[in-house]
C-alpha cells in the first residue's frame, strides 16, 4: 500500500499559474487535483507599463521560487495587455521567459489577465486553498460569460461559444471607471477647492491627512514623481472614503465610475446576445471594493440585463491561471 501511494505521488502532475498586474506578479504552484502548495509574488509585470524585459523578469522570480519545488508540466501566464497592443510579440516574450527558465520543455501558454480572472470566478469554488469541482450546469461551470475588471486600469471581455467581445482596456488614458481615472477626477476636484473653481470637498482634508502633507505644493511634488500612475490611482480610495461620509463630489464620482464601468458591461452583453439570457458577470479589483460603485454597476446593468449573475471571487485570479494551466495538462 505505502509503495503504491509513493507510486502515486511520483506520477503526480504540477502545475504553475501566474497573473501578471501592473502592481504585482502572483504565482500559485498546484497539483493535478487543483490542490494549491504554495503562492509567490513579484515585481509587476502589466506589459504596458512595465515594459517587456521588466515584465519577463518578475514572472521568471516569481515561476523560479515554484519551480526548484516540483517537475513542473504545465505553466499557464496571465498577462494584462498581451492581447492588445502585444499580441503580436507574444511569442518573443515566451521565447524570452522559456529562455530564462532553462531547459523547461514542457507546456508553457500566455493569456489576457482577462481569461485568468473570469475562470477564478466561474470555474471553481475555493476551501482552505483547495480547488473542488462545482457542478455541472450551474451558472458557476460555464465558460460563457462575461468579467468586468477595474483595478489600476479596467477593461470587459466576454465570451460565448467560441466568440469574444471585448471593451476598455486601452490604458490609463482611456480607461472610464478605473482607479486611475477615479483618482484622477479626485486630484482635479482636490485643487479646484484650492483655486476657489469648484466646491469644498472631503476629499481635500482626507489626502493631506492621508499623506501627511503641509500644503499644495507637498501635493504636487508627490503625484509628479516616480510612480505617478499608482499614486493617483490610490486617490481613487481616498475618493471613495468621502464618500462614504457623504461627500456629494466623492459620491458623484463613484456613481459615473459606475456608469461607465456598467455601459462597458452593457456592450459587450449586445455583442454577444446575452441580453434575454441567464449568464454570469465576474466582478474583479480594488473599484468594487467600493459599495456606491458596485450598487451602481449592477442597478445600471439589470437595466438591461436583468438575468445577469453577479459574481464577485473570494480567492485571487491566480487561481483562474491554475485552472488553466490543469486543463492545458490534456
Amino acid at each position: 500500500m505505502l509503495k503504491l501511494k509513493n507510486m502515486q505521488k511520483e506520477n503526480q502532475n504540477y502545475v504553475i499559474g501566474v497573473d501578471g498586474g501592473g502592481t504585482k506578479t502572483e504565482a500559485a504552484l498546484a497539483d493535478s487535483e487543483g490542490k494549491i502548495l504554495k503562492m509567490v509574488k513579484s515585481g509587476p509585470s502589466n506589459l504596458r507599463n512595465a515594459g517587456i524585459d521588466k515584465a519577463v523578469l518578475n514572472i521568471c522570480e516569481a515561476i523560479k521560487k515554484l519551480k526548484q519545488e516540483k517537475k513542473i508540466d504545465s505553466i499557464f501566464i496571465g498577462l494584462a495587455a498581451i492581447e492588445e497592443e502585444y499580441r503580436p510579440k507574444k511569442g518573443k516574450i515566451k521565447k524570452e521567459i522559456l529562455k530564462r527558465l532553462k531547459n523547461f520543455n514542457r507546456k508553457l501558454e500566455i493569456v489576457s489577465d482577462q481569461s485568468v480572472a473570469f475562470r477564478s470566478g466561474v470555474d471553481e469554488t475555493l476551501s482552505h486553498l483547495h480547488l473542488r469541482p462545482a457542478k455541472r450546469g450551474s451558472v458557476t461551470d460555464e465558460k460563457n460569460g462575461i468579467v468586468l475588471i477595474s483595478g489600476t486600469g479596467c477593461v470587459c471581455h466576454g465570451w460565448k461559444k467560441g466568440k469574444e467581445a471585448k471593451t476598455s482596456g486601452w490604458g490609463w488614458l482611456n480607461d472610464e471607471g478605473s482607479g486611475f481615472w477615479a483618482g484622477q477626477k479626485g486630484f482635479q476636484a482636490v485643487f479646484k477647492e484650492l483655486d476657489e473653481r469648484g466646491p469644498k470637498t472631503k476629499i481635500t482634508k482626507l489626502i493631506f491627512k492621508e499623506w501627511k502633507l503641509k500644503n499644495k505644493e507637498n501635493l504636487l511634488r508627490k503625484i509628479y514623481s516616480k510612480d505617478s500612475i499608482l499614486k493617483i490611482s490610490l486617490i481613487s480610495r481616498i475618493v471613495d472614503e468621502a464618500s462614504k461620509m457623504g461627500d456629494k463630489i466623492a459620491i458623484s464620482i463613484m456613481k459615473e465610475a459606475g456608469r461607465e464601468l456598467a455601459n462597458s458591461a452593457k456592450t459587450v452583453t449586445k455583442k454577444l446576445n446575452f441580453k434575454k439570457e441567464v449568464f454570469p458577470i465576474v466582478l474583479i479589483g480594488g473599484m468594487f471594493g467600493s459599495k456606491v460603485v458596485l450598487e451602481t454597476v449592477k442597478k445600471e446593468i439589470q437595466k438591461f440585463a436583468p438575468k445577469a449573475k453577479f459574481i464577485q471571487p473570494k480567492v485571487d485570479p491566480v487561481i483562474g491561471a491554475i485552472k488553466l494551466a490543469i486543463e492545458n495538462l490534456d
